[in-house]
């Protein structure tokens, strides 16, 4: 530290100084080939395009990456493969701009756009899990202005629904703050047509329900949905001595309890449900977290897709070899674009492979985003393009 400033000296010793001007003199070296080699790569691109080629010659990279190994010194083999395999990489995604590939997705989305009408619709018909009073229906009026909502027993039923037109839209959830994913949702989706449409988060406040007249320590069972529950795992422990059973809906679960004789029977359900089947409350806001949030999708048959569309859930099967699913998160960061959420879920009758689920957080208007849906084919075994929605909070 010197006297004067209190400042730390930076000057590094002459011989590190010495070893940061030969690298600075490399990096140059390699900026300059860098952009040689960049600039024919796309001079293949224009031959590709005038003669109708593919970008992707699976041969000739694996053939070109064995050349480099075996020419690397035996030390530095898989550091020379790593950083060849993301020269071609670059190339690939610098040859697929230049040449502006479309693909079945990308004409989709741009007559979406337009088609789509400028206002999300204020009275349509939508399916919802559960009875009168569930979350899911809290959410679809968040989202709608005056819908028609059909309830269904299971968010199977609700998909169907959709899925052969007996709904216009579908609102289901598929995470929460505090309990974390709704695997049972993401299992149906691989099963199922449907795009998403629009997502909102709302805020879920549990309550102990009972009949009117009933005292905490009365309470024998407390029904309610496995999130629910999951949600409110603390506060159960103070009831060490009642039953917790699971049921469909936390809805459900408070008409369960008013349609029961027994007395000792509780809900963990909404407020809104306690006015909707006589119960009271004896005890509010019982989650565990303050910040207890749950995010519904919002469902449709076709693909549409409302101004202000900033978020895109795709789902994807990657090659089953080393570094594949590497490769597909390297694409959305050399295309500037944010990864919000990564889900996996096994693949039935395929041993230790997986489906995985992805949101990202781009604009449907950024060409970064076009290029990306003209290059999944070239990234996965298969691929599903979900939808591209707003999110309302």
């Amino acid at each position: 530290m010197t006297e004067q400033t209190g400042e730390r000296k930076t000057t590094a010793p002459g011989a590190l100084q010495g070893y940061r001007e030969k690298l600075d003199g490399i990096d140059a070296e390699i900026l300059r080939l860098f952009t040689e080699r960049m600039n024919v790569a796309g001079e293949i691109a224009g031959w590709k395009k005038e003669n109708s080629l593919p970008v992707l010659d699976v041969r000739r990279e694996r053939e070109k990456l064995r050349a480099i190994e075996e020419a690397s010194p035996e030390e530095l083999r898989d550091y020379s493969f790593t950083l060849f395999s993301n020269l071609l990489e670059l190339s690939r995604i610098y040859q697929n701009r230049l040449m502006n590939r479309q693909s079945a997705e990308t004409e989709a989305i741009r007559r979406a756009i337009a088609e789509t009408p400028q206002l999300f619709p204020e009275r349509p018909v939508v399916a919802c899990q559960g009875v009168e009073g569930a979350y899911s229906g809290i959410a679809c009026e968040k989202l709608f202005a005056r819908p028609s909502i059909f309830y269904f027993s299971s968010f199977d039923a609700v998909f169907s629904a959709v899925e052969k037109g007996l709904c216009q839209y579908g609102v289901i959830p598929v995470e929460n703050s505090t309990a974390g994913t709704v695997n049972a949702v993401y299992d149906l989706m691989e099963k199922h047509d449907f795009r998403i449409i629009r997502s909102i988060r709302i805020k879920v406040d549990h309550n102990l329900l009972v009949k009117p007249g009933v005292k905490a320590e009365e309470i024998r069972e407390i029904y309610s949905h496995e999130q629910a529950i999951a949600q409110c795992r603390g506060f159960l422990q103070k009831f060490p001595n009642a039953k917790v059973i699971p049921c469909e809906n936390t809805a459900i679960a408070a008409r369960r309890v008013a349609e029961s004789k027994d007395p000792g029977v509780a809900a963990l359900s909404s407020r809104s449900c306690a006015k909707l089947y006589g119960l009271t409350a004896v005890m509010e806001s019982v989650q565990d977290s303050a910040d207890n949030y749950t995010r519904f999708i919002c469902i449709s048959k076709n693909l549409e897709i409302y101004p202000g569309a900033d978020r895109t859930s795709l789902m994807m099967v990657v090659r089953d070899e080393p570094g594949s699913l590497s490769k597909v998160l390297s694409r959305f960061a050399v295309l500037g674009i944010n990864m919000h959420k990564l889900e996996s879920r096994p693949i039935p009758g395929r041993n230790w492979e997986y489906l995985f689920y992805f949101d990202l957080d781009c604009s449907v208007y950024s060409p970064n985003f076009i290029q990306l849906m003209g290059e999944l084919c070239d990234l996965s075994e298969k691929y599903e393009y979900l939808g591209s929605y707003s999110e309302v909070v």
